[in-house]
């Protein structure tokens, strides 16, 4: 059964009070979920986010403990996916997956995952649609092309039962990296240098990683963060985030604050107090620490309310301007300048429309585009935005939005 979200515009007027707490990062839970294929025993989590991803990613470590095969009909519904292929690859010397699947965002090529995994000792083959990989890992020097966060946190684990020692050049430093290191480490794993280019992991040699009874504590989502944040800037009339990490939407803290944003920031809240008229900033999306590109879409949404002129730079995937057709049906002044710039011109009134989400970030920024419209608009395809928000109808409704889920 499908279903779509309606929301009924604010028409731009600052109504939404109250606290809204962000829940546990997609992104950490996912990846501390996979890792659970390097223990001999049972890791228990807490604040695991109930979004359709993780339920996806339990089916397939369910269907795992039995063969190391990933589940077609499941691996190709989400991109994460293939970060199960390091751990069970480690554990059993061998997996065999479909093509990763989720959003469509331009070309995501799997080429660095096969590369890492050969440079480890596994080899690779592909057919009838499937990549069978097999080997026992031993160390090796992995340099990788660009900065690519999932590839990164996949060799990360699958070095972590390998023979000797994996040195990981140019990697990704999210802070989910190191939350989960920190955790893998305090179980007994060998890994150094998370959060830095450079991340070294010294092999068990096949032994697996024990638990014994610590929890891993998914940490707060900064994509969910930043975009209640941006929401809050719109309509908000006193609106505070909760439970957060501000330190982790720094980039976005401080382009808000040169629009004219006014924000009081303490250690795990961000109280938003409005401001305005705000003016045009420009953004250039970069691997983190810099403006992640999962924002991006709210951040079209929040310039398009802003006086004056400002672009943005994608840098990390193409194809992920495809929102952009439907917020000019809404009234937008936005022009595709190329497939990575888009130039917006502000402030424009924004009209209800009937939408469909084309990939998750964007499916919440249509969400924002709604709320600040006028008159009542519907978002189809509400199962993208399930796939990394939990109960979202339910949370914004508590800060006075009108929004409904109905089954079509």
């Amino acid at each position: 059964m499908k279903s779509r979200f309606t929301v009924e515009g604010l028409a731009g007027q600052k109504k939404l009070r109250g606290e809204i707490r962000i829940a546990g990062a997609k992104n950490s839970a996912l990846k501390a979920l996979a890792a659970s294929a390097l223990f001999e025993d049972e890791v228990q989590f807490e604040n695991l986010p109930e979004i359709e991803d993780v339920a996806r990613m339990r089916e397939l470590l369910a269907a795992a403990k039995s063969s190391p095969v990933l589940v077609k009909e499941i691996a190709e519904r989400f991109r994460a996916s293939i970060v199960l292929t390091g751990p069970l690859l480690a554990r059993y010397g061998t997996v065999t997956f479909p093509y990763p699947g989720g959003c469509v965002l331009g070309e995501r090529p799997i080429d660095l995952f096969l590369q890492g995994f050969r440079a480890l000792g596994a080899t690779v083959e592909e057919h009838d649609e499937l990549f069978h990989i097999k080997g026992s890992l031993r160390g090796a020097r992995v340099v990788f092309p660009f900065v690519s966060v999932t590839a990164t946190e996949t060799l990360m684990l699958a070095a972590v039962l390998a023979q000797g020692q994996t040195v990981l050049e140019n990697a990704a430093m999210e802070p989910e990296i190191p939350a989960l290191a920190g955790y893998l480490n305090a179980c007994g794993a060998g890994i150094s240098g998370a959060g830095t280019p450079t991340i070294t992991i010294e092999g068990t040699n096949g032994r697996l990683l024990r638990a014994d009874g610590k929890t891993f504590s998914v940490i707060p989502d900064r994509i969910e963060t930043g975009s209640f944040v941006l929401l809050a800037a719109l309509l908000g009339d006193g609106v505070t985030v909760t439970h957060c990490e501000p330190a982790h939407v720094a980039a976005l803290l401080t382009l808000l604050r040169r629009a004219g944003v006014k924000m009081e920031v303490g250690t795990d809240f961000i109280k938003v107090k409005g401001g305005g008229p705000y003016q045009s900033v420009s953004v250039r999306t970069h691997e983190y620490p810099g403006f992640p590109t999962d924002l991006q879409a709210p951040m079209a949404v929040f310039l398009t309310q802003c006086a004056g002129e400002g672009t943005i730079l994608e840098t990390i995937f193409d194809g992920r301007f495809r929102y952009v057709d439907d917020l000019v049906r809404m009234g937008a002044n936005i022009t595709v300048m190329n497939p990575h710039k888009i130039w917006i011109k502000g402030p424009t009134p924004l009209s209800c429309k009937e939408l469909e989400s084309p990939d998750l970030r964007a499916g919440l920024a249509y969400l924002i585009a709604a709320a600040v419209a006028e008159g009542a608009s519907t978002v189809d395809n509400a199962y993208l935005i399930d796939r990394g928000y939990e109960r979202i109808e339910e949370r914004l409704s508590k800060l006075g939005l009108n929004i409904k889920r109905e089954e079509v």
